[in-house]
């Protein structure tokens, strides 16, 4: 990338399997299809809803006239049973053509009825659906509980051109299998995943995938003798694989590991100092020795000496500061280093790495948007990751201070959060260089801005989807700034979202500063077929430059940061968020054939949590802000003005509460019209609404736009005016947290109603307060929540379902008071014991040591791959970015 070296490994292609060409004539291409709108996409099962013209319209409202088909299982043993974790299409293939000779009269109609559909893709709930449909006017029991019917199951995507049926196989999270079926024939092959995408691309382009060579992304090759895990319910787990690996590494390659191991504790130095061993420790034998004095000196020593007392002694053997502030600290480091000479074993190798001062500047990258400590939430591109950054940067400093000082050393950390500096900021302090973070000691907010090719800063807000031209710039001005700020090099680098992901992997591939990356959320599975007609959307979305940014920045992190299981894996019936990179096509740009790898053990699950200081139970009296009812009051009762809309004629009734921005994934929107629908749940509860603004005058944001024109029109549609509340306002923390405990004691209820959350801020920001909270069942929520426990999910997709579930709820609480109370508990505990900051803080801590330790000994620069990576940058990432500078050539 800029400022590497120009030299570039080989690509590697398949050209000869993607131009392999079907056995029989190709059919002639068919009309062209109009592509669908990119809104409210399912992940993995998207709703028919979300497309909005052409032939998938018409398919969608005759799915909705008919009756809805049974909802998928929620255990997929049976199909898994039959088709095997995957040991290959043709093992799935030959399963498959066997049934398919054997019931031949019954599957060929089916078949036939999917190409009569007329629509060149079918999704998972499209395959699903019709089959349950077909199979109720034609119920045979050897197709509807056959071989066919659990692959349809297991089926992501179907292509269809006729006579061809193109699948894609899903029998497990993170294993494919393509295969395609001749619908007259009744025969079927296994094909390689490049011959499915270049089929897809034919069906959207309307030509021949021979007419033009196309670039095959695959970054298989470049892993094939990296450690991988093996099975699915261990993907998000890397760290715990990764001491298994080393300790076993050590202990098979004793002489070489440890003296690995004992290059890496001489390394460290801080401000010219020297830390854990200096010079005198030459060799093994030298470190046993020093270890063994060390331990005898110590047993001689009052437990509470304090490192000082001991240092010359210490340090006359070898040992310098970074054992510990006590000799019973120190003397616990050294055994745990003893044990790891004597027998590695993970659990000590990781207590140990844990406890090496090796993290003491850090770097967190957050580019877009209005970054900022008051009046910026609900501002466009601002919401939920400048609360997650700003949570995490208190613990995260609090969790330094604590490491640093129990390992004995006298250093201030530092914490820098990078973002936009804005001249046009506004009300917000996004024009400021330099910020100091509140509640914190030294942490601060340094701002650059983005320039123009001629060096102008640009002075205005930028959408999240247009800044790709400036990030390059962007990131050569951060690293003098950062550099200047703490006197060096950052030992640790966290980027954030697409394009703090990007800026990260510029900095730490030209710094050599091991980077983190956090997606928070990735659009492409937020947005229906964005990458098969990323052309239709790119003037609006620029998908182009964000999927290529977040492939390279993936691949280049050592190592990933997610909130969720989902978010790297998915479900059984739905794709993650990673995964959905593993194979996509960019029609006339390039195909990915291998673009990431679920069980990477780069991968690593940390949720964060909720500023506990601020978001706790509501019967905890003694710290309640009472002070602020009189507010809280006249928000939710006040008169209608320029800030709000609506008015509640019965204060009395329960209060369903919502707080998102406002968009079309957020659904708020969709939640006020499931509530203007259903006449039981407005008899029993007012709807009190906090999103965006009111008045459209104060908005720029064209999707914010649109959902405000939305908004008033239900409050028209519905006389919703006595009965909802919608507030366009900005709430400071605390009064957002006393807010929620106000809603608790009023025996009200939190719902998130999005199309899909990445993991759910609001969420636990709601149980921690105690509100029985309904959730969307995409995303984070699904493992937040344990259903009927410690909450309710909901599907966003079917809004009478889900206004069902609360008027149910809201009845069962009208005839006996302890089912709120046992459903709010059951999300105060929730909360309390799995989703905390100090949790969060003490594994990412841990995390960036083990990763530096393993990035240290096994030389995880994996040059070969970003060498691949930064050719890939430069011939596609930068002229597509150069493409969108205003003005540009």
């Amino acid at each position: 990338m800029p400022g590497a070296s120009s030299r570039a490994s080989s690509t590697t292609t398949s050209s000869a399997r993607s131009e392999s060409r079907p056995r029989k004539a190709d059919p002639t291409p068919g009309p062209s299809v109009d592509p669908p709108l990119l809104r409210g996409a399912r992940p993995g099962g998207y709703s028919l809803r979300s497309v909005t013209h052409g032939p998938w319209a018409r398919a969608a409202r005759q799915a909705r006239s008919q009756p809805r088909p049974v909802p998928f299982p929620t255990r997929y043993e049976p199909c898994i049973a039959v088709l095997g974790h995957s040991t290959g299409a043709q093992d799935v293939l030959e399963t498959l053509s066997e049934f398919l000779h054997t019931h031949r009269e019954v599957v060929y109609p089916l078949l036939r009825h999917y190409l009569s559909l007329g629509r060149p893709f079918l999704l998972q709930s499209d395959l699903w659906d019709e089959f349950q449909n077909f199979c109720a006017r034609h119920p045979s029991p050897g197709l509807c509980t056959g071989t066919l019917g659990k692959t349809i199951r297991v089926t992501q995507e179907a292509a269809i051109e006729a006579p061809w049926i193109y699948l894609a196989i899903r029998p497990a999270r993170g294993q494919w299998d393509y295969v395609r079926l001749h619908v007259d024939s009744m025969e079927g092959e296994p094909i390689e995943v490049a011959e499915f995408l270049a089929f897809k691309e034919r069906l959207v382009e309307g030509r021949s995938t021979s007419e033009a060579w196309t670039l095959e992304i695959d970054l298989g090759p470049f892993n094939r003798e990296f450690p991988k895990l093996k099975e699915p319910r261990s993907i998000g787990r890397g760290v715990e694989f990764l001491n298994r690996k080393l300790s076993s590494q050590l202990f098979q390659e004793r002489a070489q590991g440890i003296e690995r191991l004992l290059e890496f504790l001489r390394l460290h130095q801080v401000r010219g100092t020297q830390l854990m061993l200096n010079s005198r420790v030459t060799d093994i034998p030298a470190l046993r020795s020093a270890l063994r004095r060390a331990e005898q000196y110590l047993a001689e020593q009052s437990p509470e000496t304090p490192w000082e007392e001991v240092a010359p002694a210490l340090q006359s053997i070898g040992l310098e500061p970074g054992w510990g502030k006590t000799v019973a600290r120190i003397a616990d480091t050294l055994t745990l280093l003893m044990d790891i000479l004597e027998a590695p074993e993970p659990a000590t190798l990781e207590r140990f790495l844990g406890r090496i001062p090796m993290i003491f500047r850090l770097v967190i990258l957050s580019p877009h948007g209005y970054f900022g400590q008051a009046n910026v939430l609900g501002l466009p591109d601002t919401g939920g990751q400048v609360v997650y950054i700003l949570d995490q940067v208190h613990a995260l400093e609090k969790e330094m201070r604590r490491r640093i000082a129990d390992q004995g050393l006298d250093i201030e950390p530092q914490i820098i959060v990078v973002s936009r500096l804005i001249p046009e900021a506004g009300n917000t302090t996004c024009d400021q260089r330099l910020e100091h973070i509140v509640g914190t000691e030294n942490a601060r907010i340094l701002r650059v801005p983005f320039r123009s090719e001629n060096g102008e800063v640009v002075p205005h807000w930028i959408s999240r989807f247009e800044i790709w031209p400036y990030l390059e710039r962007f990131a050569e001005e951060v690293e003098k700034e950062v550099v200047a700020e703490l006197g060096g090099r950052p030992d640790l680098i966290i980027g954030n979202y697409s394009d703090g992901n990007l800026v990260a992997t510029l900095l730490s591939q030209r710094l050599h500063v091991t980077q983190c990356n956090i997606a928070h959320a990735l659009e492409k599975t937020k947005y229906l077929y964005s990458d098969l007609y990323w052309r239709d959307n790119d003037a609006t979305y620029h998908f182009s430059c964000q999927f290529t940014a977040d492939l390279i920045g993936m691949n280049t992190a050592d190592f990933i940061i997610t909130s969720t299981y989902q978010e790297i894996a998915g479900r059984e019936d739905s794709v993650g968020q990673y995964e959905s990179y593993r194979t996509f096509t960019l029609p006339g740009l390039y195909r990915v054939v291998d673009g990431i790898d679920m069980f990477d053990p780069k991968f690593n699950i940390v949720s964060p949590g909720a500023d506990a200081n601020v978001y706790f139970p509501y019967y905890e009296s003694d710290r309640r802000l009472r002070g602020l009812h009189p507010e809280i009051e006249q928000l939710i009762f006040g008169a209608p003005c320029r800030e709000s809309r609506g008015r509640l004629d019965d204060p009395d009734k329960p209060i369903l509460f919502t707080m998102a921005r406002l968009d079309h994934i957020k659904n708020i929107a969709g939640l006020v019209e499931w509530y203007g629908r259903d006449a039981k749940l407005r008899e029993r509860a007012n709807l009190l609404v906090i999103a965006g603004h009111v008045d459209a005058a104060e908005s720029t944001d064209r999707e914010e736009l649109a959902q405000i024109a939305r908004m008033h029109e239900l409050f028209e549609d519905h006389r919703l005016d006595v009965q909802v509340r919608w507030l366009g306002v900005h709430l400071e923390k605390s009064l957002a947290g006393e807010l929620y405990r106000y809603i608790a004691d009023r025996r009200g209820v939190f719902v998130q109603p999005a199309l899909f959350e990445a993991f759910g801020l609001t969420v636990i920001e709601a149980m921690g307060s105690g509100l029985p909270t309904f959730a969307t069942m995409y995303g984070g929520p699904l493992e937040i929540i344990e259903h009927g426990i410690s909450g309710f999910h909901i599907d966003p997709n079917h809004g009478e379902e889900a206004t069902g579930a609360l008027v149910e709820f809201l009845e069962r609480c009208e005839a006996a008071s302890g089912s709120w109370d046992q459903i709010s508990q059951g999300a105060i505990d929730r909360v309390q014991s799995r989703y905390t900051w100090a949790l969060y803080a003490e594994r990412m801590m841990t995390l960036s040591r083990v990763y530096g330790f393993w990035k240290f000994v096994t030389n995880l620069e994996r040059d070969e791959t970003r060498r691949y990576l930064e050719m890939f940058y430069g011939l596609e990432y930068r002229p597509l970015a150069r493409a969108l500078e205003p003005h540009a050539d």
